[in-house]
């Protein structure tokens, strides 16, 4: 959700950056503020530190916004800072996911929170006249301390992100971002539009108060994702389109759509160096087979993929052309595109672009690439920028992975690509690659089996039909007759 209650205008821009500002504001739906400053944070071990300093700082309010809060000793470190700051007198909200925190906090990790006078509010409970309502999550992952400081991040609050050394279980890999400046102002009435779509709004007062003063030269956008509007995905075609050398792409849980992957191909055919660096494991094993499943398109097109061969890669970023860049909570997949309530942040700074394409050759230095097969290495077709071509891996690590709950998208993307692929044995309309073998395999296994179970069980088969028919009817029942009382 934009902000236009404090509008940050841009004066004495060139022509064609109007023109581009105006695409970029159309598309994302969010001005660009200028006057901002703000910090590269890359994994827990920079930005927990500096969410907490914020916090441990906080003088009147502290807002976070957190899809998944652990109930572990991170998530519990946190509980406590602010639980203290809430007995200080700040005015402390938390607003979680339902589905995210679903099996990870317990109902009583939150009592001493509210204890101490903080407010917590859960999104998308399950309701009864909304069956299926829980599906869309709050799945942003943001702080906004006095209206002054905001930080914008991939990162959950969990043990995930920090590791455990002393059993060599490596840290997730992320990405944040600490903000000052005329954009935190977007980042409040991001909160508040979630805050107000679970209870009673913020207060008058805490919506209009002035935008903070600028304090930097950075300019950027802060793109607040809700379901159905899709802003963020027209920023990412609008950018691949109007990339002219490179576009590197981080990504926890990529499923492409066929329309951005038609966007990357057509990228890459002009002679952009575009780039994918994605997780070499995943936190859901399972879903590994179906991520694999469409890099053949990529790669015939052109473009570079890379598996990242550390721990968890949890990151959701992009560069391009050494002037825009991306961080936030978005994936590359429909579900984050489409389906929730996301954050990100779009710079447009070349210092700032820098410093992101100097963390990706990082990461590529710890990534394998992948290829057609030995002899038909995939390049793009320019050359790389010099001095940046990513060195083989020294080695192959090898590491636990601990469930952190990750991006609950990963499912509806998992099954977007499921069913594409059984849409395409079914239907003959393409020939179906080889990593999707196990897809049909597996989607061919679970209906033998429900057509055994069917015909040996029938009424283990219709009772949870039933039950859940019958609660789609009560729903709209509900809300039916709430539309007719409206009405009335």
């Amino acid at each position: 959700m934009a902000s236009s209650a404090r509008p940050h205008e841009t004066f004495g821009l060139a022509p064609l950056r109007q023109l581009a500002n105006q695409a970029f504001s159309r598309a994302s739906g969010a001005p660009l503020r200028e006057g901002n400053a703000i910090r590269l944070l890359i994994d827990a071990a920079e930005n927990y530190p500096a969410w907490l300093e914020a916090i441990d700082a906080a003088r009147e309010r502290i807002s976070l916004e957190m899809y998944i809060v652990h109930g572990d000793a991170e998530g519990e470190r946190f509980a406590e800072a602010l639980a203290r700051k809430a007995r200080e007198g700040v005015r402390v909200r938390v607003l979680y996911d339902w589905l995210g925190g679903f099996g990870k906090t317990s109902p009583f990790f939150w009592r001493p929170l509210r204890a101490a006078g903080a407010e917590v509010r859960v999104y998308n409970r399950p309701r009864l006249d909304q069956p299926l309502g829980w599906l869309f999550r709050d799945h942003r992952k943001s702080i906004v301390v006095d209206d002054t400081v905001g930080f914008v991040t991939g990162l959950c609050i969990g043990k995930a992100w920090v590791g455990d050394p002393a059993r060599g279980v490596e840290p997730w890999r992320d990405t944040g971002l600490e903000i000052r400046g005329p954009a935190v102002a977007d980042l409040v009435d991001a909160f508040a539009d979630s805050w107000a779509a679970v209870g009673e709004p913020l207060p008058d007062a805490e919506r209009t108060s002035a935008a903070p003063a600028p304090v930097g030269d950075v300019a950027l956008r802060v793109v607040a994702g809700t379901p159905n509007t899709a802003g963020l995905l027209r920023v990412d075609q609008l950018v691949a389109a109007m990339a002219q050398k490179t576009l590197w792409l981080t990504d926890a849980y990529y499923a492409g759509t066929t329309s951005y992957v038609q966007a990357l191909r057509a990228a890459a055919a002009d002679g952009v160096d575009v780039r994918l660096l994605v997780p070499g494991a995943s936190d859901i094993p399972a879903l590994g087979p179906i991520s694999r499943s469409g890099y053949r398109p990529l790669l015939e097109g052109g473009i570079r993929v890379f598996e990242w061969n550390g721990s968890m890669l949890h990151a959701k970023t992009a560069v391009a052309d050494g002037r825009w860049a991306r961080v936030g909570s978005t994936n590359l997949n429909i579900a984050s595109w489409i389906g929730n309530r996301e954050l990100d942040v779009v710079v447009e700074d070349a210092g700032f672009a820098v410093q992101m394409e100097a963390m990706f050759v990082a990461d590529l230095e710890r990534a394998t690439e992948i290829v057609l097969d030995p002899r038909h290495r995939v390049r793009a077709p320019s050359a790389s920028a010099p001095g940046l071509e990513p060195r083989p891996p020294a080695s192959h690590v090898v590491s636990r992975h601990r469930s952190g709950g990750g991006s609950g998208g990963r499912v509806m993307s998992g099954a977007a690509r499921i069913g594409s692929t059984v849409t395409a044995a079914m239907t003959n309309r393409r020939v179906l690659e080889a990593v999707e073998a196990h897809i049909a395999l597996m989607a061919g296994g679970l209906l033998a089996l429900l057509a055994f179970l069917t015909w040996y069980y029938p009424r283990g088969i219709a009772y949870p039909i039933a039950v859940i028919a019958g609660w789609f009817a009560v729903a709209l029942l509900i809300r039916g007759i709430i539309a007719v009382r409206q009405g009335r």
